[in-house]
């Protein structure tokens, strides 16, 4: 079976870091997850799984993809062996960015862990899922 790629998708404010500023940059490593659950989808992330990137608190839309470059290493922001990053390198930004309000309101997204795990800032996404938000979001790959 050939190896599939699974998707992703990390939450932000855009305060701290936007999607503007990870264009700006061409990559990053995405640190400062200091949950378990969200630790583990880091964790599990393989080199080129796709990545949709979400404004949280300010905007609260998707605002395009992104790609895992590199694997789950430890943080290089604490001393704490038990956290990981993964570096990311932006990828297209979406022709319309995808709101939450417009994510819960869609029949085939009721069940997407953005609204179902909505304070978990790094989560899987299924393909049909991103299949509605690509399409959402007038974008494809």
């Amino acid at each position: 079976m050939p190896d599939e790629k699974s998707i992703w998708l990390v939450k932000q404010e855009p305060s701290q870091y936007s999607w503007e500023k990870f264009l700006r940059d061409g990559k990053t490593y995405w640190d400062g997850v200091r949950n378990y659950q969200a630790r583990n989808n880091l964790r599990a992330m393989k080199k080129g799984d796709m990545v949709f990137f979400y404004h949280s608190v300010i905007g609260k839309e998707i605002k395009g993809i992104a790609k895992v470059t590199r694997e789950a290493y430890p943080d290089p922001t604490t001393d704490d062996s038990r956290w990981v990053v993964v570096d990311l390198k932006p990828l297209k930004t979406f022709t319309h960015p995808v709101s939450l309000e417009e994510i819960k309101v869609h029949k085939d997204l009721h069940e997407i862990a953005l609204v179902k795990q909505s304070r978990l800032s790094v989560m899987p996404i299924t393909k049909k899922e991103s299949r509605v938000l690509l399409k959402m979001g007038k974008t494809s790959i």
